[in-house]
């Protein structure tokens, strides 16, 4: 189950997009009697031959459970299990893989803070603080547990570009704040926080910080250490990984402080009915059988991504990012909002009056796979006074030509609208 065999990509110096596209199955479908553009990959990012073929040679070679058998394949299974989270403490740069914690997705990651931190460390009137452009899994969690302990939510505000500033996070900063959530590239617009900056405010105040990590990792190098945030948050299936599996970095102070999460198998030490001692990190946030195969198809997901290079995929995708945000700006009557750097690969525009829905089921018919909506970011779309966007984003396989059929499209799709 070595990945490295079916790479066709070229790493590092240069970016055979091409090459890359030949990586992706799905790519080579037809959609509505055209060829597929796939520019919905902030929802979910296409998947490679090479995790589809480490999954399944995981379940048709190795299949067994973790962490609790002494037979071969258990034992085989776990290797290849914790093997995927010293390659994801790897790709992240953290300092030690017990600070990687398996879950569900950056959603099930940011429950765990949020529901293990406020009871331990929170009470009433004590302030969570999140800003107006969070994916609705970084508020709804943290409204949830903050209500058991009478806490509040409070809200950074933004401009309309969208950015998210240190400023702008210490003039809300009060005695009463406890905790900052913040995103590290917005979902809705793709701005790219500087959370280091944030980070070093909100420390200086004695406050922890969260990073939601998920629009960050596919298309820029990240570096967690250097970053200095407590937390950071992540899914596979945002980054070429299957659906189902996430991260959640921590530093291990924060780890050995906060309580577990769930209870159950594998997450223990010792249990009497009389009470139960909890198990080392990580496995004292891993409760029950975790999703083994989707470690190792995120484990695949990441040593591809390092082939190809993170900042080769960043360089080359900053270039389709200019490229993009000058071609749509010939559309007639075509608004994109949000900032124009720095961004990541996401575009939410609007054309003319015409309804996000109408414009993204139009360019479907043509074979252009879009987003359409609030983009679970109501609070940032109540902000710019706007029901909802279509949002056009970008991954490592995507190319000009992607672009530029978006563009004919949309200019045809005007046409209709207008």
């Amino acid at each position: 189950m070595n990945p490295t065999e079916s790479y066709h990509s070229l790493a590092t110096t240069s970016l055979d997009v091409e090459a890359i596209r030949r990586d992706f199955p799905i790519l080579q479908r037809t959609v509505n009697g055209h060829p597929l553009v796939y520019l919905d990959n902030a929802a979910t990012s296409q998947k490679p031959q090479v995790v589809l073929d480490a999954i399944v040679g995981y379940y048709t070679s190795v299949n067994s459970n973790v962490h609790r058998g002494v037979h071969q394949l258990s034992q085989l299974s776990t290797d290849a299990f914790e093997a995927a989270r010293e390659a994801v403490r790897r790709f992240i740069r953290a300092s030690n893989d017990h600070e990687i914690v398996f879950t569900r997705g950056t959603t099930d990651s940011v429950n765990l803070v949020a529901g293990t931190f406020i009871p331990t460390f929170l009470g009433p009137g004590d302030e969570i603080l999140v800003t107006e452009v969070e994916h609705h899994s970084n508020i709804v969690p943290w409204q949830i547990a903050a209500k058991r302990v009478d806490a509040v939510v409070r809200a950074v505000h933004v401009g309309q570009d969208g950015i998210v500033r240190a400023e702008q996070v210490a003039a809300e900063l009060t005695d009463c704040t406890k905790f900052v959530a913040v995103t590290h590239v917005s979902n809705s617009l793709g701005t790219v926080n500087d959370v280091r900056s944030i980070a070093d405010t909100v420390h200086r105040a004695g406050i922890p910080l969260l990073v939601d990590g998920a629009q960050a990792v596919p298309h820029m190098a990240v570096d967690v250490v250097a970053l200095d945030c407590d937390f950071y948050c992540f899914s596979g299936h945002k980054m070429f990984g299957p659906t189902g599996i996430g991260v959640l970095y921590g530093k291990e102070d924060w780890l050995d402080r906060l309580p577990p999460y769930q209870g159950g198998g594998g997450m223990i030490d010792r249990v009497t009915i009389d009470g139960t001692t909890f198990g080392d990190l990580p496995h004292k946030f891993e409760a029950g059988t975790p999703d083994m195969s989707g470690a190792v198809g995120l484990q695949a997901a990441v040593e591809y991504m390092e082939h190809v290079g993170p900042d080769a995929i960043e360089a080359y995708e900053a270039e389709l990012v200019a490229y993009t945000s000058e071609s749509l700006k010939s559309v007639e009557g075509l608004r994109i909002l949000g900032a124009d750097a720095p961004k990541a690969g996401v575009f939410s525009f609007l054309v003319g009056n015409a309804h996000p829905f109408d414009t993204g089921s139009l360019l479907d018919q043509l074979g252009i796979a879009v987003r359409t909506g609030h983009h679970c970011n109501q609070p940032l779309m109540d902000r710019l006074e706007i029901p909802g966007t279509v949002r056009a984003s970008l991954a490592l396989y995507n190319t000009r030509e992607d672009v530029d059929r978006l563009v004919d499209a949309l200019n045809k799709v005007r046409v209709m609208l207008i």
